[in-house]
């Protein structure tokens, strides 16, 4: 067992754990609270963390093989958040909590298997202006760092900002 890779997965599953009960705990209204900035409801939000996990551990493979991730930018990020807000902005609590859990799992588990020469492999990634990126730095700044960042905001959208 690698203990970084356990590490890092550990904390993939420990925020999307947190975002999980967070989330059990709203209400239907609270779930349809629109997130102020962003402007999608908090239902769709857990969703788009939950349906994000896979494209973020793709990514992290990639630069752990050494290759670049290039055309991606934050106006295509913007563009694919308003089409997952589109396409699921009726999301019910129960499919996005299972999806959250399911992918989340399965994103924990992928990074287990990578190793330290992985995660220490870096490549430019077009995303932060082709600074070249480890893969475990690109693994802490999105598929962990995700469910955080937008847990804290969605408790500030419902008023709830202490605690799980």
């Amino acid at each position: 067992m690698n203990l970084r890779a356990e590490a890092l997965a550990n904390r993939i599953e420990q925020g999307a754990q947190a975002l999980a009960a967070f989330a059990q705990s709203l209400s239907e209204d609270e779930w349809a609270i629109r997130v102020p900035k962003d402007g999608r409801a908090v239902g769709v939000i857990v969703h788009h963390v939950a349906s994000v996990y896979p494209l973020e551990v793709e990514l992290a493979r990639k630069l752990a093989s050494g290759r670049a991730i290039a055309g991606v930018t934050w106006d295509a990020v913007a563009q694919m958040n308003a089409d997952h807000a589109h396409q699921h902005g009726a999301v019910n609590k129960e499919e996005a909590l299972a999806l959250l859990r399911r992918n989340s799992k399965t994103a924990a588990d992928a990074v287990r298997a990578f190793t330290d020469d992985e995660l220490d492999r870096a490549a430019p990634v077009s995303l932060n202006g082709d600074a070249p990126l480890t893969a475990q730095f690109f693994i802490e700044d999105h598929a962990l760092r995700h469910s955080f960042h937008h847990l804290a905001r969605i408790r500030a959208a419902v008023g709830r900002t202490g605690g799980a």
